[in-house]
């Protein structure tokens, strides 16, 4: 294999943080050095390339076309080689990515995550939305937060949260207008649905309902978005107990029916590597989830005909 032939990497690096930012003196801040050093860095590289990376006066600089040329590339590369040494590194502190859909982090985990930060001061929690399917090799989080509706990676860790239950839920206001004695008198209820869970209201009446009834009523196509249409009266929505508790807790909404298990888990996956942070997290998680209350029963009157 050919010998690399690289100019400095602490000039290669000054830089990068320098074309990045636009000013020497934010690169400097960024790389806790002096300004003086980013510039003798800079200089030094375009003596060594035999180019100029930055042109105009020295309170305006911009990057020539070769700087703008050499800072996409050097970018990229950086974002590689911090990728893999997070992929094999094994701290303590530092940031920890964890993907989980956005509804369940708004309504579940943002509300209660300032517990673990206060446990952990050093581990800095960075939320990505997501409910696709876990699939380490492809994407840079370290700890994914899913249904077990979809096949989950068999050599990685898992934890289980808790079992999910569902149930419809409106505003109080409306609660009072529709009258709702038994599951049927939905029919006549504006109903709100979800493009992410198509066939929950029917999953839901198999499980929970008499008499099936129809299901016409309002798409939306995100399901916070469902849950705020039914907080601002707009109909009734079917919604998971985990996601509601808080709103059902403040008066924001009501359960008529209660909740009944979907047949699915919430369950917090990670790498298959040693990863303390990782590991304290979904051990967190565990002992959170083992907080929530159970959901609250359906009516024995409601109960389904067997």
């Amino acid at each position: 294999m050919a010998q690399r032939r690289l100019p400095s990497l602490n000039a290669l690096v000054a830089f990068e943080a320098a074309a990045r930012l636009g000013r020497m003196t934010l690169a400097a801040e960024e790389l806790s050095v002096t300004h003086g050093a980013i510039s003798r860095q800079v200089r030094h590289l375009e003596t060594v390339l035999g180019i100029r990376l930055f042109e105009g006066p020295k309170n305006a600089l911009r990057l020539t076309e070769a700087g703008r040329t050499l800072l996409s590339h050097l970018t990229t590369g950086f974002d590689h080689i911090e990728t893999g040494i997070r992929a094999v590194a094994d701290e303590e502190e530092g940031a920890l990515d964890v993907s989980c859909t956005g509804t369940f982090s708004m309504r579940w985990l943002i509300p209660r995550l300032y517990r673990f930060q206060e446990l952990y001061p050093g581990i800095e929690v960075r939320l990505s939305a997501s409910h696709a399917p876990v699939d380490f090799t492809r994407h840079r989080y370290e700890v994914a937060i899913r249904l077990t509706e979809h096949l989950l990676p068999p050599e990685a860790p898992s934890t289980t949260l808790f079992a999910e239950s569902v149930g419809p839920v409106l505003s109080p206001a409306l609660a009072a207008r529709l009258h709702l004695a038994e599951p049927r008198d939905l029919a006549q209820a504006p109903l709100l649905h979800t493009v992410t869970r198509p066939y929950a209201w029917s999953d839901w009446i198999d499980r929970a309902a008499s008499s099936a009834f129809a299901l016409a009523g309002t798409e939306y196509e995100h399901f916070y978005y469902m849950l705020e249409a039914a907080v601002g009266g707009l109909g009734v929505g079917i919604a998971p107990w985990q996601l509601v508790i808080d709103d059902i807790r403040a008066g924001r909404l009501v359960a008529p029916f209660g909740f009944v298990g979907s047949g699915m888990d919430y369950v917090a996956v990670r790498r298959p590597r040693r990863s303390r942070k990782a590991q304290a997290f979904c051990t967190w998680l565990a002992q959170e989830a083992g907080k929530t209350p159970l959901p609250l029963p359906m009516p024995m009157r409601m109960s389904p005909a067997t």
